[in-house]
């Protein structure tokens, strides 16, 4: 890094991450400027509000931490020190009161993250904290200093620290587009592929499914899945018909093992219990009675319940000879296979999985090969699923690589 008259430290990137860290170490007397390539900061914190921000989740801490996956262990040491309770409390502190939905999620009372978004920038300025907009980083220049695109030409920025919270790859109209991967390998920093998460999965789906009922929900269904041990899995929810296949809640909270099957075979099979209120045996029986006038799909609607989308899934999937089987339709119903064919693209996703590898960062989240340069969210290589667990993980973050910062500073 080079060095100044006055010690200041550079963050690049104004999402949760990158301003969480900007707040912590300004908190500890660190010169913070926060560099950002667009016009203003928080964009996808913005969009990902617009249905309702879904700042945190109110889970017990043990179940909480599971959601984490593989870097489970890594991002417990995070949420000890910035957890789910004291996102609320700082949310609280700012003037935002949150509460708790029936499904544990937890959203600000007015579910919006505008008049949130709007405090904190206002409580950052007013503590000393400098933004400065349309600053592309481009990587480091020979001598060290950071070098930016900006609307005037190229600028070369010295900064006695830097933050990187870059975000990752999906949605990159909102700024977070994974162009910063090609400065840090040629600077040597081991990184994870970038690769789509909480996103949806394509199907060979018909004109007619396709057309006819993309964005119709399947609710109430039973996910069943063998992950990579050859270990059975069976989860509730949620998901979406779309153009292209599935996607949903459902889908993303298992995505990471679909993904990483299709990687390894270049196939998975996920199947859907679309009745999990009845046993098979009860369900044959029920769809053995007699149908008389009524048509297939008037019967699975009054026999098993199946709305007008379900029973579309199920006349994509199966045969005639199966329709016609009482006990064999039963089956189908309780098990209703879904071989994927691939992830959406990384752009589409909601977020990104892989990024600079954890390994190589210290406690403070600074990186072994580049003392004094920090790094934090989801540029990281860690994934979670929707819910409140990507943004409680990216503040965590933020918050500890801003205090390894201003403490490195000091030293």
């Amino acid at each position: 890094m080079t060095r100044t008259a006055h010690p200041r430290l550079a963050i690049i990137g104004g999402g949760p991450a990158g301003l969480m860290a900007a707040e912590a170490a300004r908190a500890k007397g660190a010169t913070v400027d926060l560099y950002d390539a667009k016009s203003s900061v928080g964009r996808k914190f913005l969009l990902a509000g617009k249905g309702g921000l879904n700042l945190t989740h109110g889970e017990a801490p043990a179940r909480f931490v599971e959601r984490y996956g593989t870097r489970k262990d890594e991002v417990k040491r995070w949420l000890d020190v910035f957890d789910a309770d004291a996102l609320r409390a700082w949310s609280s502190d700012l003037g935002v009161e949150t509460f708790a939905g029936s499904s544990g999620r937890v959203f600000p009372k007015d579910l919006k993250a505008a008049p949130l978004l709007r405090a904190w920038l206002h409580r950052l300025r007013a503590s000393g904290v400098s933004f400065h907009m349309h600053h592309r980083w481009l990587g480091w220049q020979a001598h060290g200093a950071l070098h930016f695109a900006t609307p005037q030409g190229e600028r070369a920025v010295p900064a006695d620290a830097v933050i990187l919270a870059l975000g990752g790859a999906s949605w990159p109209q909102l700024g977070s587009d994974g162009a910063w991967v090609a400065p840090l390998q040629q600077a040597g920093i081991d990184m994870a592929p970038l690769q789509p998460a909480n996103c949806g999965f394509e199907l060979a789906w018909s004109e007619h499914l396709s057309s006819r009922f993309a964005g119709a929900p399947l609710k109430s269904v039973v996910a069943h899945w063998t992950d990579r041990r050859g270990v059975a899995h069976a989860r509730q929810g949620e998901c979406v018909l779309s153009e292209y296949g599935i996607e949903g809640s459902l889908i993303y909270a298992l995505g990471a093992e679909l993904r990483e099957q299709l990687a390894e075979r270049g196939e998975a099979t996920l199947r859907l219990d679309l009745v999990p209120g009845y046993s098979e045996s009860v369900l044959a029986n029920r769809l053995a009675t007699p149908r008389g006038k009524h048509s297939i799909g008037d019967w699975l609607r009054r026999r098993a319940g199946l709305d007008a989308a379900k029973c579309a899934l199920v006349f994509e999937l199966t045969a005639k000879s199966t329709l016609a089987d009482p006990a064999a339709l039963a089956a189908q119903l309780k098990s209703l296979p879904l071989h994927l064919r691939a992830p959406r693209p990384v752009a589409e996703a909601i977020s990104t999985a892989g990024g600079v590898r954890l390994e190589g960062l210290d406690e403070n989240l600074m990186l072994h090969m580049r003392p004094g340069v920090f790094c934090a969210g989801e540029m990281l290589d860690w994934e979670a699923p929707t819910g409140g667990y990507l943004l409680t993980a990216c503040f965590a973050s933020g918050l500890i690589a801003g205090r390894g910062a201003a403490r490195w500073l000091e030293k």
